[in-house]
């Protein structure tokens, strides 16, 4: 009030909130001009229903000296808390919160601890444990668990295996599908620990154990297990030998394929192992690597099926570029899901994946692109240089998805809270569509329910005034489709 009435007259006019607001975005570095500024004074004014556009110091202090009116009913006092029952509660609180962690975890942890201990003691009863003794039994039983680990760290990456099990409502109630990566990064954690363990100990301790044993007790042990026909490439399965002879420029580019043809290569040369029965590494690994081929070769055949052609392009300010292509027949689609991305004139092996802006009622498909990084940056030169130039021929590009996020859970809830920063907006903009398609026809997509949905905030922070032009048009067709008003904050 004392900011607004500079000349002490306990009276605000329409004229003083305009300057204040005037002066309060010029501060903060933002545009805003005097019809907005004009507006905004209006909007002020009847909101704190002012016929007279002038606020008055003994109104407003009447207003605000109100008498309080009591509740229904008596504030419940809350109760104080020992140490004990506040520590129970926030760790029943963080179960609740993440128990399906806990259990997939806990059960990975489990058959890694079972795997270890029945190689280790496996190795015990062995004549080579009276010669390298727990050193071996240790890095055997690492090896046991680096099998597992490298057949389960391929499965959270198969897109196309995750996306189809989350529609499972039993499947997605126990598994977080979304914390796909956090797991697969937990997993390669795992691989690193047991090549440590594994190829560590062999090295520091095994072999050395091996060279200072005397001849006769290695003799009478282990020596049969380090014979010639160790050395013998016909040893080798037809498969393994086929696989081998894979160029090195492959290899150079998909280092994971080499990786796991040396563990096959590595499993078939297992010293103190001479039945075939104990090479197991190829039982781990031969279901996870076929679906992940097939993951391959499905993305590769759909991305080439699901033509797309982009009708519009739009670039805004804050190095943003957003594509507006055609809906290929067959792409369903949820709110909040994503697709990658390739454009062979950028490159012609990157894909990047984007939110899609677009509802799935929409008859196209839409995405954001914030310039961040090398590809960002040459598809925004690409499509700049073209749009500055006129050049109607727009460059090709494709899609490979979708596939499934977190935010397309959004039809569970009866209230949700949507917060965006900066381009982090783009899966919210779809809900938001999602929803408004769904309340302008009376229903919404196959898997919404918008009777179950009461009210939608949607928080969005960005740090300039600029980046609100990325989603403006977007924002406006949802407030005309939002016409029965339901809560779409």
């Amino acid at each position: 009030m004392d900011s607004c009435d500079r000349n002490s007259t306990s009276r605000i006019t329409g004229k003083d909130i305009k300057q204040a607001i005037m002066f309060s975005a010029s501060l903060n570095k933002l545009t805003l001009n005097q019809d907005e500024a004009t507006e905004y004074t209006n909007l002020i004014l009847e909101e704190l229903q002012t016929g007279q556009g002038v606020l008055q110091m003994n109104v407003m202090s009447k207003g605000l000296s109100r008498d309080l009116q009591p509740t229904c009913g008596p504030i419940p006092v809350p109760m104080k808390c020992s140490r004990q029952r506040h520590i129970l509660t926030a760790t029943v609180v963080f179960f609740q919160a993440h128990w399906r962690r806990i259990f997939v975890v806990f059960l990975w942890l489990m058959a890694c601890a079972a795997l270890f201990t029945w190689k280790f003691m496996q190795y015990r009863q062995r004549l080579a444990f009276e010669v390298m003794g727990y050193c071996l039994s240790t890095a055997k039983g690492a090896a046991e668990t680096l099998k597992l680990n490298m057949a389960i760290v391929l499965l959270p990456v198969c897109r196309n295996t995750v996306t189809w099990l989350r529609r499972s409502r039993v499947i997605n109630s126990v598994i977080p599908f979304n914390d796909n990566i956090n797991f697969h990064k937990l997993v390669a954690a795992g691989i690193v620990i047991g090549v440590i363990l594994h190829g560590g100990i062999h090295l520091a301790c095994d072999f050395p154990r091996i060279t200072r044993t005397d001849k006769a007790f290695f003799g009478r042990t282990i020596a049969a297990d380090f014979g010639p026909s160790r050395r013998n490439p016909g040893m080798l399965p037809p498969l393994v030998r086929q696989l081998a002879g894979f160029n090195a420029f492959w290899y150079s580019h998909h280092v994971f394929i080499a990786v796991y043809v040396l563990l096959i290569v590595h499993s078939m040369f297992l010293f103190l192992a001479k039945d075939v029965a104990e090479k197991t590494t190829w039982m781990y690994v031969a279901i996870p690597v076929v679906i992940y081929i097939g993951e391959r070769m499905f993305r590769m055949v759909r991305s080439m099926v699901f033509d797309v052609k982009i009708l519009n392009a739009t670039v805004y300010p804050g190095m943003v570029l957003a594509l507006k292509v055609t809906k290929p027949p067959g792409f369903r689609y949820q709110s909040g899901m994503y697709v990658f991305v390739q454009c062979p004139e950028v490159s012609k092996f990157e894909w990047h994946p984007f939110s899609l802006t677009s509802a799935p009622d929409d008859d196209h498909l839409s995405i954001h692109i914030r310039s961040l990084g090398d590809w960002s940056y040459q598809m925004y030169d690409v499509f700049q240089q073209m749009l500055l130039s006129s050049n109607s021929s727009m460059p090709k590009i494709f899609f490979d998805g979708p596939y499934g996020a977190a935010s397309q859970d959004h039809s569970k809830y009866e209230i949700i809270l949507l917060i965006g920063l900066g381009i982090g907006a783009t899966p919210f903009i779809s809900v938001l569509k999602d929803i408004a398609n769904g309340l302008d026809k009376g229903h919404g997509n196959l898997n919404y329910h918008s009777d179950r949905l009461k009210k939608a905030y949607f928080y969005w922070v960005t740090r300039e005034q600029g980046s609100f032009e990325w989603f403006r048009d977007i924002m406006k067709e949802v407030s005309v489709l939002d016409s029965k008003q339901v809560s779409l904050l």
